[in-house]
């Protein structure tokens, strides 16, 4: 008996039957990217295509740079990690050496990505807390004491301060016997993605851009197993970029690095070869995939404008890590899961490294059991799944093949958009992705808040009864006396002369335009001259950038039209607008060296479309300055955005300053990454509320209000 092969139309009319009559098309997806993924693909969806057929280890490179990928080597298992003292990191890298991790990728504090050295007033409440402080070439001789810089493969998230860090690590390299020539790894370096998204920059972008180009070139020249740069989308994605935001803006950047080395006088062949690109890996699964996949076929478009000879300039090579911003505070033990199906999405859709984060990052820094549980992930991904055996399995899924067009045609697209105002640092400096990315972080925000998007143990299949877990927790005031006395003693032993006559040296080479900053940075690093003195140095040529602040208005509260309960929230803050004849008033602020600004900006959009008063403070103040704003702006209420741990240092430094002022009458409140552990501290501080990660605005609203209408109340007494 014949089976003729059934038709779409009669699978339609199948679908409606299972539907009770409704149109099949009323299950397509209708993504933050604008993509509309439908229910069903089929060969038809591909007709149009015709760059996806393809092999690997051929241009474009779509199924993977090498022929045989995983199934000739997997791919690398690198953690990031770094906390505390450069001795605690050390014996950290150690053991996780030896439990199979393959290469290091290490985390600096905030003080260092900023150039400030540990003594400096600005940096109280960061040293050795979101990461390793260094500040000088005997930091990092200890970070890497034992592990063999000539064998092992060190990544570097660093881009603000990266001129002093890779200073430092060359110079440790060579009193440890490693020639530049001999060190592999990757500095990130990556600093227009700072302007936009994460804020650990230092100066202005154009000598900002100079300073990369500069790397490139020395290290083309000096150190040709070593990538001089990872461009970076993982932090447009934590910031809360759409898929087809951080696959765009991270190839425009990419693009941009490029001319500027070019600028040089570079050969493209050169240096090509040692970019490499560094992406977040959410928990879309397939288009997390079809992203990394469109991603080597763009940057094949992209480099062929400049007419390299060699095939291998083409190729995009990548380093993935799980999202930190999917991973939740509540029912933490979920993030494991996350974590993995994250993994996994990034194998296969063709990374070369790979970092899993560890399921309590949402909370703290990982401890040692989570991490070994992290990478314990990949390990089984490795050799217990069999994803390794084939070269690209998802090659040849109408869904993924669909999926990795779309992205890339939406992609170019946008990319075209930069190219149109004059490139990427023109349209950074105008503020055009950052003010686009911060439009989809609301966006999203009120998705989950409106229970549109579920996230499994926030806003559906709540726990009843929270788990508690252990944390890593870092004397800071101890790590910070132990680094200021190791500063102390190494310039009481140098030759402050010589030193003093290299960062001069420096200062001129950064001033006039004459010379490479990284070369000149070396020799004052030889003559122990500290992370915040080459820094400086360079500060005195160039001054030091302040970011404008701006606001994203209508987003959060446009998702909310004709919602009864936020409706009645707006009218309640009305309401009290009225008693008092002014709107109440919010001041939010991040003190200290935490550029991470989602959460702050999210709020703060969100609270000014429910009516509030809100002002944003800049970034990186001090918990003296914060307290001065608030009584210039008469604030009713200080929120103090944080996640980088620093909050039990610089709350209670905020409200005694406050009190100081005479302003101990208003309302200090805390969000971000803050352990539920530390919320007594907090509140015996005088902090009236903590909202953790998940915490649902409008829940947060109507909670400020009730404190509000009591704290007047008490006022009117």
């Amino acid at each position: 008996m014949d089976n003729p092969r059934p038709h779409l139309d009669q699978w339609r009319e199948l679908a409606s039957k299972e539907l009770k009559g409704e149109d099949a098309e009323s299950l397509t997806w209708h993504t933050a990217e604008g993509i509309d993924v439908k229910p069903l693909y089929t060969s038809a969806d591909l007709e149009g295509a015709e760059e996806l057929d393809s092999l690997p280890g051929f241009d474009p490179f779509l199924r993977g740079p090498r022929a045989t990928m995983y199934a000739g080597r997997p791919w690398t298992i690198r953690q990031y990690a770094g906390f505390s003292t450069a001795e605690e990191s050390n014996a950290f890298y150690r053991k996780a050496l030896a439990g199979g991790q393959k290469g290091l990728s290490v985390a600096f504090d905030l003080a260092t990505h900023r150039g400030y050295d540990s003594d400096h007033p600005r940096v109280v409440g960061d040293v050795g807390k979101a990461g390793v402080a260094i500040d000088s070439v005997e930091d990092m001789k200890i970070l890497f004491d034992g592990i063999p810089l000539k064998e092992m493969s060190v990544s570097m998230t660093m881009n603000g301060a990266v001129i002093p860090v890779l200073a430092s690590f060359i110079v440790a390299g060579e009193e440890q016997g490693a020639k530049p020539s001999e060190l592999s790894g990757t500095i990130q370096n990556d600093i227009l993605k700072e302007f936009m998204v994460r804020n650990t920059f230092i100066y202005p972008p154009e000598p900002s851009m100079r300073i990369v180009a500069d790397i490139i070139e020395y290290t083309a020249k000096e150190m040709p197993r070593f990538n001089s740069i990872s461009i970076s989308g993982y932090h447009m994605q934590e910031a809360g970029a759409t898929l087809v935001q951080e696959l765009a803006y991270t190839l425009a950047d990419g693009r941009e690095y490029v001319r500027a080395a070019l600028a040089k006088g570079m050969d493209v062949d050169a240096f090509a070869g040692r970019l490499s690109f560094f992406f977040c890996i959410g928990m879309n699964f397939f288009m997390e995939a079809a992203k990394l996949r469109a991603a080597r076929l763009l940057w094949s478009r992209i480099m062929k404008e400049f007419n390299p000879k060699r095939a291998s300039s083409l190729m995009l090579r990548t380093h993935c890590q799980t999202s930190g911003v999917s991973l939740q505070e509540q029912d933490p033990y979920n993030n494991i899961v996350r974590t993995a199906f994250e993994a996994m999405s990034a194998v296969l859709g063709g990374t070369q490294s790979l970092h899993t984060n560890s399921f309590d990052e949402a909370i703290a820094l990982p401890t040692e059991f989570s991490s070994r549980i992290a990478r314990n992930t990949q390990l089984i991904l490795n050799h217990e799944t069999g994803v390794t055996n084939v070269v690209d399995p998802l090659a040849g899924s109408y869904y993924v093949e669909s999926l990795t067009h779309e992205l890339a045609e939406k992609a170019w697209a946008l990319m075209e958009e930069v190219e149109a105002h004059g490139g990427m640092t023109k349209a950074v400096a105008e503020g055009l992705p950052k003010a686009r990315i911060e439009e989809a972080a609301a966006r999203k925000q009120a998705a989950i808040d409106r229970g549109e998007e579920v996230i499994v143990g926030v806003n559906k299949y709540k726990p009843t009864v929270p788990d508690q877990i252990d944390i890593l927790r870092i004397d800071n005031a101890k790590v910070r006396r132990n680094q200021i006395d190791r500063l102390n003693r190494m310039r009481a032993r140098r030759d402050e002369a010589a030193c003093q006559a290299t960062l001069k040296a420096l200062e001129d080479v950064a001033r006039t335009g004459e010379g490479n900053i990284l070369a000149a940075a070396i020799k004052a690093a030889r003559a122990r001259a500290s992370v915040g003195e080459i820094s400086t140095a360079m500060e005195n040529a160039w001054g030091r950038y302040d970011a404008d602040t701006h606001l994203v208005t209508g987003v959060y509260g446009g998702a909310f039209e004709g919602d009864k309960r936020y409706e009645t929230v707006k009218r309640e803050i009305a309401a009290m607008a009225q008693n008092l004849s002014r709107k109440p008033k919010v001041l939010v602020v991040k003190m200290g060296q935490d550029g991470h600004d989602r959460g702050a900006k999210v709020i703060a959009s969100a609270f000014s479309d429910l009516g509030f008063d809100v002002a944003v403070g800049p970034l990186f103040l001090t918990p003296e300055e914060a307290a001065d704003l608030a009584m210039e702006e008469n604030a009713d209420v200080v929120g103090v955005s944080s996640h980088a741990a620093g909050h039990l240092t610089l709350a209670p430094m905020l409200l005694a300053e406050l009190g100081k002022r005479g302003g101990a009458d208003k309302l200090v409140i805390c969000g971000g990454v803050i352990p539920s552990q530390d919320y007594n501290a907090l509140k015996k501080a005088g902090v009236a509320a903590i909202y953790g990660p998940g915490t649902n605005i409008l829940d947060s609203a109507e909670n400020l209000l009730a404190m509000l209408r009591e704290r007047l109340r008490g006022r009117n007494r």
